[in-house]
């Protein structure tokens, strides 16, 4: 049976000459495997060349739950990303956000909410005119919500220390290793107001933006099980 459901592509691995697999987070199904053919033609009704990082794809798609592996039967685009194809900033911060994203979206449960943070976060990137050298902060904070262990970053009080296991400020030094500096705390504490609307208004140096990134990977990775170091983090760290 043939079901419909809007998916977001994480990443895509060959599978031989014929096949490659696609992780999709879907709408409908949580994250989900599929076998995409490589044939080419204008006939072919799941072109490979629809499948980039982020991309938000309208599916017509087999579903059955005994199967590690589905089938999608057609797809079309459900947004055109022509800017985040032509801005080499924006196709990065793709790239980064799709490997972020296929490490810690291991679960293929159900979420339509989660559905929709990502789909208007995609819609923001792509459409956005002002600076992004902030968006993969403000995009990692949110879905830390989704996740179950958004901070609480309102708490800050000058001279505090954060304590990564716990996600709050603390005026004491933790009896773990897991906490940041009074300097990195108060750099975290200014995200406390950040947002998709405002993040261009931020300014940060570009040690102080590296150093927040990597500590909210350390966060991810204290509250994940195995969550690896990323590879296309450096090229996000020459560019912004």
């Amino acid at each position: 049976m043939l079901y419909k459901t809007r998916g977001l592509v994480l990443s895509t691995i060959n599978y031989n000459d014929k096949y490659l697999l696609a992780q999709i987070f879907t709408e409908s199904y949580g994250r989900v495997t599929y076998m995409v053919s490589k044939a080419k033609g204008r006939g072919s009704k799941v072109p490979k060349s629809l499948f980039s990082p982020l991309a938000i794809l309208d599916m017509e798609v087999e579903h059955q739950a005994s199967r590690d592996i589905q089938r999608i039967r057609e797809a079309r685009p459900d947004m055109y990303l022509y800017d985040m194809a032509g801005n080499l900033g924006k196709t990065s911060m793709a790239f980064f956000l799709s490997e972020f994203l296929t490490r810690v979206l291991r679960d293929a449960d159900d979420s339509k909410l989660l559905f929709e943070f990502l789909y208007q976060s995609v819609q923001i990137l792509e459409m956005t005119d002002n600076s992004i050298s902030n968006y993969h902060l403000v995009f990692m904070l949110k879905l830390s919500h989704f996740m179950g262990f958004y901070p609480n970053l309102e708490e800050y009080r000058e001279g505090n220390l954060f304590d990564m296991i716990n996600g709050e400020f603390v005026t004491y030094q933790p009896l773990h290793n897991h906490y940041l500096n009074r300097y990195d705390s108060k750099a975290l504490s200014m995200l406390a107001r950040i947002s998709y609307e405002n993040m261009h208004h931020f300014v940060f140096s570009r040690q102080d933006r590296i150093n927040i990134i990597n500590r909210i990977l350390e966060y991810y990775r204290l509250h994940l099980h195995d969550f690896p170091a990323l590879k296309s983090l450096d090229v996000l760290h020459e560019l912004f």
